[in-house]
């Protein structure tokens, strides 16, 4: 793959990722679909399945999950190699401007998952019921989930809860959907929780979510989240378990981890979570690109007349100028 002109030399503000990124990205497309494999032999990588999940917590190879909210960040999780690709209902504040996760709609999450099912194709597609899809009644949660299934192009649903959510699980993976758990910070009881805190804080509030792990298990999870939980308490029920944990804001001992992808990559410009390392900080790189090319437009120097422009067919130019003439003496 050959360097594009347009970036000669790595400026000292981008990183070696981004700057990277920026070379593949404007350098010709590939050929063929095999050159766009996550796998570097350029071999499209294996379907990642609950199988394959619970083969990797068995080998005690940490597990990969990210989130993806559209066709892109859905591709980006394909070529990133991730084994886990969440439709998260995050998405409700990062991609589209919600105040929180309750606010959206099963609708919308389903609208969105079938993009992210577009891009990413190799890793095991996880979709979050949204708010008030799965509390009312098991039944209610049960015809939710399969129309997540069918409907959004998702291989298993997460759902937020604990010892409360246990029977409603149960149901859910009867009738064979795959449910990924989650327990400690829910978001969608925030308010509930006095907000974004970390939970499992005190001995009596660690013993609870023990309690509410352990029933998840039971009902039947094949892996559940541990969000904001200190480290010590989710290495205990990470042990204590039998199935993955996957920890966002639960310290290094879980069997896996996630994040929010707008999070980690510096885009979204509300707040970052304590627990989110960046990676990038793509959001001044997007505006100054924004400001550039407004600027260009401004000055006329965008779009050039030979780089970005089409060429009529050779001697055509000359006879469509004299037809010009002629007709409108312009």
């Amino acid at each position: 793959m050959h360097p594009s002109p347009r970036f000669p030399t790595r400026p000292s503000s981008i990183s070696v990722t981004t700057w990277r990124a920026l070379r593949h990205y404007s350098s010709p497309p590939p050929s063929s679909p095999a050159a766009v494999s996550a796998d570097p032999a350029g071999l499209q990588r294996k379907k990642v399945t609950v199988k394959t999940i619970q083969k990797l917590y068995k080998t005690r190879s940490p597990i990969t999950m990210m989130t993806a909210h559209d066709y892109p960040s859905g591709v980006f999780c394909e070529k990133g190699g991730m084994e886990i690709c969440l439709v998260g209902d995050s998405l409700a504040m990062v991609a589209l401007g919600y105040d929180s996760t309750t606010r959206i709609t099963l609708e919308e999450m389903m609208h969105h998952s079938r993009a992210v099912a577009r891009g990413s194709k190799s890793a095991f597609l996880i979709g979050d019921l949204p708010f008030g899809t799965y509390e009312k009644s098991a039944e209610h949660a049960i015809d939710n989930a399969i129309r997540f299934i069918r409907e959004g192009h998702v291989e298993a649903v997460k759902l937020e809860g604990g010892v409360e959510m246990a029977g409603t699980i149960k149901r859910i993976v009867d009738v064979g959907i795959p449910v990924l758990g989650h327990v400690g910070l829910t978001p969608q009881r925030a308010s509930s929780l006095g907000g974004f805190r970390a939970q499992g804080t005190s001995l009596l509030k660690a013993k609870a979510l023990l309690a509410d792990a352990t029933a998840l298990q039971e009902a039947g999870c094949f892996a559940m989240v541990l969000e904001s939980v200190p480290s010590p308490v989710a290495e205990f029920i990470t042990k204590r378990l039998s199935i993955p944990t996957i920890g966002i804001g639960a310290g290094p001992h879980c069997s896996g981890q996630v994040l929010v992808q707008m999070d980690m990559l510096g885009i979204y410009d509300k707040f970052t979570p304590k627990f989110c390392k960046l990676y990038e900080r793509l959001d001044p790189l997007i505006v100054n690109a924004m400001k550039e090319y407004g600027a260009e437009v401004k000055q006329g120097t965008f779009p050039d007349s030979k780089l970005h422009t089409y060429a009529m067919e050779k001697g055509e130019e000359e006879k469509f100028l004299n037809w010009v003439k002629e007709e409108y003496g312009e």
